[in-house]
């Protein structure tokens, strides 16, 4: 995928993305980082043609995605959400099936092949015993596997993620973390997300990409891009950079750098 000098506006007046260009590698784990309001979750949607672009295009397997019909990006492209909504008494199993939706036409269906594609999905988030519980029996944590479960089920070879560990605890957000490596690992998922904590991003990234007030700073290999020097430029604030023979490479924030207003 290559957004290619993507400029973006809600408005048509003020720009959140300006001329954006970068590749997204395939079957790789791509993270966008950068402070609140920075055009993270914009330059998401853009891609995933949920904005259009003022200039610029995005181009997906050799198509601008302008030009695909929404069932047809949606069997190459699934996504999930930051914040998903769906009723309390639906089951596991239920929400999980409608991943299948841009598969079904009007007068035909692959049965067998939609049952495969929905056991794949519970099974890859561990959902097996949750199968037949309704969403308001479940944890936080259980709800965004679910969610992840259901976008899954479309059988797609790219996934977005918009911070998908928001509103988590520790234990979730690890379980989440190593869900989404291990379905890059195990299945080649090529996977982009938005992520606010960076020593996640430096976990379980191949590729980071930092943004501030809608450019890109910086894009390459976690190890080389986050440095000191760029983090302070991104989120104005200064850190150590440390390394643990077992915890490998890690950030220690220290203190706020305060701007002239």
């Amino acid at each position: 995928m290559d957004v290619n000098g993507i400029t973006f506006s809600y408005d048509g007046n003020v720009d959140r993305l300006h001329n954006v260009q970068t590749t997204i590698q395939h079957g790789k784990i791509t993270t966008i980082i950068g402070p609140n309001g920075c055009g993270k979750s914009t330059l998401l949607n853009v891609m995933s043609s949920n904005g259009k672009p003022r200039k610029g295009e995005v181009i997906l397997d050799g198509k601008a995605i302008a030009r695909y019909r929404p069932v047809e990006l949606a069997r190459r492209l699934a996504v999930v959400h930051q914040q998903n909504e769906a009723p309390d008494d639906l089951t596991v199993e239920r929400l999980i099936r409608f991943g299948r939706m841009p598969h079904k036409t009007m007068f035909s269906s692959n049965k067998q092949e939609d049952e495969e594609a929905v056991e794949w999905a519970i099974a890859c988030t561990n959902l097996e015993q949750r199968r037949f519980r309704t969403l308001d029996q479940l944890s936080g944590g259980e709800r965004q596997r679910v969610w992840i479960a259901m976008a899954l089920a479309q059988r797609t070879p790219i996934l977005f993620l918009d911070e998908p560990t928001t509103y988590l605890d520790m234990f979730y957000q690890l379980e989440i973390m190593e869900l989404i490596q291990r379905l890059n690992q195990a299945y080649g998922l090529t996977i982009v997300m938005v992520l606010h904590d960076i020593n996640q991003a430096l976990r379980y990234s191949d590729v980071i990409i930092a943004m501030k007030e809608g450019r890109i700073l910086a894009s390459g290999h976690p190890q080389e891009v986050l440095t000191s020097e760029l983090i302070e430029e991104v989120y104005d604030v200064q850190v150590l950079i440390r390394r643990d023979p077992e915890a490998g490479l890690y950030i220690v924030p220290m203190q706020a750098v305060l701007r002239p207003l």
